[in-house]
């Protein structure tokens, strides 16, 4: 088990229905190369793909992982599976990376978010060797730029450039981008094949070159997911909550009205509703999402506990169904006021992806991922 810290000013202590939650299966990475703050996570035909965020690199398992302890087969970012350092301990180019986040795939196609090269690399085919060099960026002229807005901090963002990308989705022919620096979402009507593509639609912001703040639109977009029917969910991070979209028409509407997970009000901003402890319909720090069977997973980060929602929020506010990582609603420490990790707890959870009934859960300050069965 991890050592890790907890909260001593919070005393509750999970009660009864904690025993009740399923035991997800701990995966440590390799044993001679074990994840660090992994912030990425995707499952797509039985494969693993984990942004091992801490040591800049991404590692692929071509099958789901049955030991605390696998190889990976494949590393990206790096030239062997050992290394750690920024950009490969060089310069910029198009097969290194810097803290990777967000990842998306459809078992061919590849893209990673390159979050502090202020970049998003695509391969358009499933890598086959350590290393492998990206074929298309988007958010810089080419594979060698990497400040934010191409020019750097105080630079105008316009429809090529990005600042922070920290998560990722491609659904209906169009890939979206969560422009975290930025306060934006871009949409690319068709998969980018060019670098330095111009995004065609963008969400959270009147025209490209706007990233002033303002309450009724993401202030800090950490993820982008699309649901099965077109549905939209943005992570608002600094704001504590999802913005929940019927489609793309009415997230670009100028009139754009989402409903919301965790506040009561567009104008709310409070860290568990300006509560002590959280409750079944607040949120701390959330990171990201993901749709399923109707429903909605919300990682809960700051709480350190993913909740559920049986089927997508109506209206504001609404209370989750069921939750993973605590055993009751009103607790939010991590590991659950223990000083170890355990296969139930959660300690800061980022990123969720689902596939084939199985969610897997980047449990960053645990170091590890967690894989749940929920068929």
């Amino acid at each position: 088990m991890l050592d890790t810290p907890s909260r001593a000013n919070d005393r509750h202590k999970p009660d009864e229905e904690a025993n009740q939650q399923p035991d997800g299966q701990v995966f440590l990475g390799g044993k001679d190369n074990p994840l660090l703050a992994p912030r990425g996570v995707h499952l797509i035909n039985g494969k693993l793909l984990v942004a091992d965020t801490g040591q800049n690199r991404v590692f692929i398992w071509n099958g789901l992982p049955t030991q605390r302890y696998q190889e990976p087969d494949l590393v990206l970012g790096q030239t062997a599976k050992q290394h750690t350092d920024r950009n490969a301990g060089g310069k910029v180019n198009a097969a290194t990376l810097m803290y990777p986040s967000g990842l998306w795939s459809d078992g061919n196609r590849l893209v990673v978010c390159d979050a502090w090269n202020h970049r998003v690399l695509i391969w358009n085919h499933w890598p086959t060797a350590d290393g492998q060099p990206a074929d298309t960026v988007l958010g810089q002229p080419d594979f060698n730029h990497h400040e934010p807005n191409v020019k750097g901090v105080g630079t105008t963002p316009s429809a090529r450039s990005l600042y922070w990308p920290y998560g990722v989705d491609y659904a209906g022919g169009k890939l979206f981008v969560a422009d975290t620096g930025n306060r934006r979402v871009l949409v690319f009507d068709e998969f980018p094949t060019e670098n330095f593509t111009a995004a065609d639609q963008l969400i959270g912001k009147k025209d490209f070159a706007d990233r002033d703040y303002d309450h009724t639109q993401p202030i800090w977009p950490y993820s982008v997911k699309v649901g099965p029917n077109g549905e939209i969910a943005i992570t608002d991070t600094q704001y504590y909550r999802v913005l929940l979209f019927d489609s793309l028409a009415s997230a670009t509407a100028p009139d754009a009205s989402p409903t919301l997970i965790g506040q009561p009000a567009i104008d709310a901003n409070g860290q568990n509703q300006f509560r002590w402890f959280p409750e079944a319909n607040t949120l701390n720090w959330c990171y990201d999402t993901v749709f399923h069977q109707g429903g909605i997973y919300v990682a809960d980060t700051g709480n350190s506990r993913v909740l559920r929602f049986d089927s997508l929020p109506q209206q504001n506010n609404q209370p989750a169904d069921a939750l993973l990582g605590q055993g009751t609603f009103n607790l939010g420490i991590e590991n659950r006021n223990s000083i170890k990790a355990s296969p139930n707890s959660l300690y800061w959870p980022f990123h969720l992806a689902i596939d084939n009934g199985i969610l897997a859960i980047a449990d960053t300050g645990n170091h590890r991922v967690v894989l749940y069965n929920i068929h």
